[in-house]
């Protein structure tokens, strides 16, 4: 099924003024602000680490130390960014209309599946590294994700009709940003993780050669033990046994930078924190 529109560029003609005029009173104002105190990035530090308190609501920033980049890792054989192809096309979901959007869950541009699982919530904070460790105000981050069978809309079987699991938000004054998703779902030869792009503004985040960053991130053990006990998703029971960490291809250099905190449960939902460190 092919999703033809006028991309994210329409989604911000309409919006354009307002966001210009808004990221100027923003500079103003840090302008002014007072200096920054040095900051700690990343999630916890131990892959052991069990689900932490309620963190839900703006991504709270560790007040010590100094923020280190999130390591640059693969994009995958799914990123939909128009750097692949399948069945012959591109693929890209950057230049569909209705791509900006903070749920998730649902298809878009046409598409109608909803992707079905625990509710999560993923929230991130963006740190210029090399600026003193201050909020990224006005980035983007394009997010996407396997669902809990751990297939890829638009790529896996059955499901390339769909291009859920993906979006592209805008961080806020504070460099925050927050999807609405469902927790993924672990597919064999790899630990659950989630993708993500960083782009220097909206605008930009229309074509995958403007990306500054890409990364992935994943969560504690003890989360995805509790996650994967619920209906729909005894597959990652079976492939999270035969896969750790340290055997990972992407994680086993650590993870400590790419842990997210986890706070919530898998009746109510969850809500995974990180805090992520770019050059700006």
């Amino acid at each position: 099924m092919e999703l033809h529109d006028h991309g994210l560029a329409s989604d911000l003609e309409m919006m354009r003024r307002q966001a210009a005029e808004r990221r100027q009173v923003l500079r103003w104002l840090l302008a002014g602000a007072a200096t920054l105190p040095l900051i700690s990035c990343g999630g916890s530090s131990d892959a052991s680490d069990t689900t932490a308190g309620s963190n839900a609501g703006t991504v709270t920033i560790p007040t010590a130390g100094a923020c280190t980049v999130i390591p640059e890792e693969t994009g995958g054989p799914y990123p939909a960014d128009g750097t692949n192809t399948h069945g012959g096309s591109i693929v890209n979901v950057l230049n569909q209309s209705g791509v900006m959007r903070g749920d998730i869950r649902a298809s878009f541009n046409g598409a109608t599946g909803v992707a079905a699982g625990v509710p999560l919530t993923i929230e991130l904070q963006l740190l210029n590294a090399s600026g003193g460790c201050a909020s990224l105000a006005g980035y983007a981050v394009y997010l996407w994700h396997c669902d809990r069978d751990g297939l890829y809309s638009l790529y896996s079987s059955g499901v390339t009709a769909q291009n859920y699991l993906r979006g592209v938000q805008e961080t806020d004054s504070t460099g925050n940003v927050s999807f609405t998703t469902i927790f993924p779902g672990c597919y064999a030869g790899r630990m659950p993780h989630v993708h993500l792009e960083v782009y220097p503004s909206l605008a930009r985040a229309a074509s995958a050669s403007n990306r500054i960053k890409t990364s992935q991130f994943t969560f504690p053990m003890a989360t995805l033990n509790e996650a994967y006990a619920t209906s729909g998703y005894t597959a990652s029971v079976r492939n999270l046994a035969q896969i750790s960490y340290a055997s990972d291809n992407v994680f086993s250099d650590g993870t400590r930078l790419q842990m997210a905190t986890v706070s919530g449960n898998a009746t109510d939902g969850y809500v995974a924190t990180l805090v992520i460190a770019v050059n700006g």
